[in-house]
């Protein structure tokens, strides 16, 4: 496949009143894998998230990029390399694609990312809180994605339950129909136990796992936590509900999942 056309295209999708996909279908079967993972970061730009909480949001996700921990995840993968792209959300037809699909193998490409991040402005300021919209509107990026990939994730972060649009649920239980992950970042600011909500709502497929910020000055520490997580897991990890007790307790609500104090949640691989 030839990269550099790749990185130089701009998927051709409407920004704005997009229409909600009906069929995401996975590559065919037998399909050469090009890259270990295509993930689709979609960030929450409704109108809880003020331009001081947007700005941490999108300095978290470049500063993540940037860590050496996040390019060694992806050197430890087969194919060493990894497909990225972002989108901000809000609405159920309100998505913008803010850095288009990216291949990332190498310091290089990681530094392109991240100032691609950090030089992307914000789109959207208002419409409501859809995260079934921001699942179906990344389903559609993951179908159109110049790359073959063995995983497909979709990793949602936001500060609030889903509000508009139809179910979450239904658009969660149809993307991991067609074999795509959801992770998520819930930002508990605004709801203090949207945590529990992503967990029983939002995050699906096998290995489907959160991780909790309790604001927004913590969001740039569990981006990168989520992002080592996400890139270098197989597939096994449920959820993550750190021990209340280890360094890491700030990261987590314990109280508000008390069946979810074990660090680590394994499944048999059933869809939820």
């Amino acid at each position: 496949m030839n990269w550099t056309s790749v990185l130089g295209a701009t998927v051709a999708l409407a920004a704005f009143c997009a229409p909600a996909p009906t069929q995401a279908q996975a590559p065919p079967a037998g399909q050469k894998n090009d890259v270990a993972l295509a993930l689709v970061l979609a960030v929450d730009a409704s109108g809880s998230v003020d331009n001081r909480r947007f700005e941490l949001q999108k300095q978290g996700y470049a500063a993540a990029f940037r860590s050496p921990k996040v390019l060694n995840s992806i050197r430890s993968l087969i194919t060493q390399s990894i497909a990225v792209t972002m989108v901000q959300w809000t609405g159920p037809r309100l998505h913008v694609v803010v850095v288009d699909w990216m291949l990332v193998k190498d310091e290089a490409d990681v530094t392109a990312l991240a100032t691609a991040i950090e030089a992307a402005p914000r789109q959207l300021f208002g419409g409501g809180t859809s995260i079934s919209g921001a699942i179906d509107y990344s389903r559609l990026l993951l179908a159109q994605c110049p790359c073959s990939a063995a995983r497909r994730v979709i990793d949602i972060s936001g500060d609030g339950s889903n509000n508009s649009g139809r179910p979450v649920t239904q658009a969660r239980d149809e993307a991991v129909h067609d074999g795509v992950g959801i992770n998520g970042l819930p930002i508990l600011s605004i709801e203090p136990f949207l945590d529990r909500y992503y967990y029983d709502n939002v995050i699906g497929g096998p290995g489907a796992f959160m991780i909790p910020a309790e604001n927004y000055d913590t969001f740039a520490d569990a981006i990168l936590k989520k992002l080592i997580t996400e890139i270098a897991m197989q597939g096994l990890v449920r959820s993550i509900a750190i021990d209340p007790n280890s360094p890491d307790a700030s990261q987590t609500r314990p109280s508000s999942r008390a069946s979810l104090t074990n660090s680590v949640k394994f499944v048999s691989g059933e869809p939820r």
